[in-house]
């Protein structure tokens, strides 16, 4: 096997330290938010950058290769299995406050990821990689970010009508408010705007918007059905940890980057339009977001493939690294401020 392929076989250690968390419980049930916001960030600091590119060839071999569709479909079931395990384990009535508060960060940790693994295949055209994306981001019950990522965020990423895009001097806690209510809104004109193109009507079961939910509810509907009221509290408090933590990478991603209005357009979506970070652990464990401008740039680019430039603005660490910063805004702003100044010319 080569390095190519084991280096993403990293995207299965977070996954693993949550199922260690939630089976080992006591104080090791924080081992999955220690690992990943402790641990990481910590040797990211003392990490050099990999800034390679694949040359020519090495491209074309690995666009080809299964292997890495495969690493990538396998994240799903195991997301499935950590769900299922997590409900059962955390209906247990014997449990410490502390242990039911690790176990639910834990599961947080794995959406948070899963809710990533979702977007990739998101971006691919065939139906079964987009329902293995949807059936990922309900065990987040996030299922309208499949909508409002693809045809709304890389539409106008970096632009004021993009709820998803942190402006310059808003911090991030104002920015939830905006993208959770904002991103919401936009997913259902979405659906709508394109039902009516259709001739089809808007309140119907045409629209995936009505799908969504129904899915997410009846998911809610099972679990308190089957482990009662408290255990689907718990599981909507370990989602929403990780809807946060999506919602702090799209805050980090793209901060304080707007692209040029060219009479009533926008000029395109470049790689100076996005922050990247080249440090390794975060791009394998991330599956390469952290190299989000060519993401951008070519959308439907398989994560394996995707490049860095010269021209795009960098962070000063990986991305868990910058999460944590993001969440300090006095910090934050001191760090990617000066930073913003730094690429000046490159950025007006």
């Amino acid at each position: 096997m080569k390095w190519t392929h084991f280096k993403y076989l990293s995207a299965y250690l977070v996954p693993l330290v949550v199922i260690f968390s939630i089976y080992q419980g006591g104080y090791f049930s924080f081992a999955a938010v220690i690992f990943l916001f402790g641990c990481i960030p910590l040797v990211e600091l003392f990490t050099s950058v990999n800034d390679k590119n694949l040359d020519s060839i090495e491209d074309e071999m690995t666009k080809e290769d299964s292997w890495f569709d495969y690493l990538l479909y396998g994240l799903a079931p195991f997301q499935l299995l950590i769900l299922v395990y997590f409900l059962f384990r955390i209906s247990d009535s014997n449990l410490a406050l502390h242990e039911t508060i690790g176990m639910i960060t834990a599961y947080g940790m794995a959406c948070g990821l899963s809710i990533n693994n979702a977007h990739e295949l998101g971006h691919r055209t065939s139906k079964f990689e987009q329902t293995l994306s949807k059936a990922l981001l309900m065990t987040s019950l996030y299922m309208h970010f499949f909508i409002e990522h693809n045809r709304g965020h890389h539409l106008h990423v970096a632009t004021e009508e993009d709820p998803a895009s942190s402006r310059y001097g808003e911090n991030i806690y104002s920015f939830f408010m905006r993208t959770l209510s904002g991103s919401y809104i936009s997913a259902w004109r979405i659906e709508n705007k394109q039902l009516r193109k259709e001739g089809k009507q808007a309140w119907s079961l045409a629209n995936e918007m009505i799908i969504y939910h129904l899915l997410q509810i009846g998911l809610l509907a099972g679990i308190a059905c089957f482990f009662g009221i408290k255990v689907m509290l718990f599981f909507i408090a370990g989602a929403f940890i990780g809807i946060l933590m999506l919602e702090t990478v799209n805050y980090i991603e793209h901060y304080g980057l707007s692209r040029k209005k060219k009479g009533k357009r926008y000029e395109r979506t470049l790689p100076i339009h996005s922050w990247n970070s080249n440090h390794p652990i975060g791009r394998m464990i991330l599956l390469e977001l952290s190299r989000h401008s060519d993401h951008h740039f070519i959308s439907n680019r398989k994560y394996q493939l995707l490049r860095h430039f010269e021209e795009s603005p960098q962070m000063p660490t990986g991305y868990p690294g910058m999460m944590i910063l993001a969440l300090f805004p006095p910090l934050w702003f001191y760090v990617m401020h000066r930073r913003i100044a730094f690429y000046g010319e490159l950025l007006a």
